[in-house]
């Protein structure tokens, strides 16, 4: 089994910085693929960046060039660094891990962004 632990969100004014942080801890594998995916009210839940154990990343749209998303292998903990933050980033942020066949979630961070 496999827990993730977020911490991180908050209040910030548009055009504040947020970091995130999410620790796994359990049975992980040598490779896996962690990441942070975030809900808005009345939206489905989207992919927000990725990046593998050997550090290769990818984002939506939206967010390149504003959050950087990095990690800690010997620490199984990722990290997402949101910088010019904008309101329409308000959401529940989760982190995302997925090894082998299974996928597992953390239990949510609000991030909320005001004008």
């Amino acid at each position: 089994q496999v827990q993730l632990v977020e911490s991180g969100g908050g209040l910030v004014q548009a055009g504040g910085s947020l970091r995130l942080s999410c620790a796994a801890s359990g049975s992980i594998a040598s490779i896996n693929i962690m990441g942070w995916y975030r809900q808005a009210p009345g939206k489905q839940r989207e992919l927000v960046a990725t990046i593998t154990t050997g550090g290769s990343t990818n984002y939506v749209d939206s967010v390149k060039g504003r959050f950087t998303i990095s990690r800690d292998n010997a620490k199984n903990t990722v990290y997402l660094q949101m910088n010019s933050l904008k309101p329409e980033d308000t959401a529940v942020y989760y982190c995302n891990l997925k090894q082998v066949v299974r996928n597992y979630w953390g239990q949510g961070t609000q991030v909320t962004v005001s004008s």
